[in-house]
């Protein structure tokens, strides 16, 4: 019996199961997952230490406590067909891209349903996931899922409305970064910097600055005022970021992606 079966077992699948069982908030022996590609359930084995199957996903089922969806939404009904009286006595994690809490209860018949939001950086240990709970989600389903996807990073409830904003900040959020990343260090080599170094400084410093935001308490707005010198380099820089409209750029670009999410949900 395991406590959190996983359905897919694909990246994001093996980087939540491998920091569930890192942080110690289940053991290896109380996961499990299922997968019809037998490289991906040979990866989440080698990485998290737990079992993997291609095959009695029926009997894995029946004996497991929570259910985590991990497959591409187009995939999802097929993935499930034929095992909604098992699934309907279950508490159902779903990380599927834009299937809501409705069509989740209709495709399981549960009716306690987690539908989380996570993003890559969960791969390296450093997520950011939002989860939206249904109607019948107890306080200790609610709980669990909660530590399971704290194990990866940063856990937040938010309501199901909130999830096409997530998408856009957190979910999409990482590819705006390495934009950033990327013009950042392009930047340095029109400058004059090799490529490498360019790179190396434009990395920390993207992780330096995050970790003083996270760990300081500080608003941004003053770390950055901490940095700027009355007629320096860094307020130069920031002019011409203000006249281009820099910071208006992102927020369109955010509302542009939730707009987007939105849209590829049906609203």
């Amino acid at each position: 019996m395991s406590k959190l079966f996983f359905i897919g077992t694909g990246k994001m699948a093996t980087a939540i199961a491998g920091g569930v069982v890192r942080a110690g908030v289940l053991n290896s022996s109380e996961i499990a997952g299922f997968d019809v590609n037998s490289a991906a359930a040979e990866t989440f084995k080698s990485v998290s230490g737990a079992d993997a199957f291609c095959a009695g996903l029926e009997k894995q089922l029946e004996t497991a406590e929570y259910i985590l969806i991990a497959v591409k939404p187009q995939m999802l009904a097929d993935a499930l067909i034929g095992f909604r009286e098992i699934l309907k006595e279950k508490t159902v994690l779903s990380i599927a891209a834009g299937v809501t809490i409705e069509k989740l209860e209709a495709l399981t018949g549960s009716k306690r349903i987690v539908r989380i939001m996570p993003n890559t950086p969960a791969l390296v240990g450093s997520g950011a996931a939002a989860y939206a709970l249904s109607a019948g989600v107890t306080a200790e389903d609610a709980e669990f899922a909660d530590r399971i996807f704290s194990a990866v990073g940063t856990a937040v409830k938010v309501p199901e409305s909130a999830l096409d904003a997530v998408t856009a900040l957190s979910g999409s959020g990482p590819a705006y970064v390495f934009e950033f990343i990327q013009a950042l260090a392009d930047g340095g080599v029109a400058e004059g910097l090799p490529r490498d170094i360019a790179l190396q400084l434009a990395v920390q410093t993207v992780a330096g600055s995050a970790k003083m935001v996270a760990e300081t308490g500080t608003h941004p707005a003053q770390l950055k005022d901490n940095v700027t010198s009355p007629g320096g380099t860094t307020s130069r820089a920031l002019e011409f970021m203000a006249a281009k409209g820099f910071a208006g750029i992102v927020m369109q670009s955010v509302r542009a992606a939730a707009k987007r999410s939105r849209e590829l949900g049906g609203k």
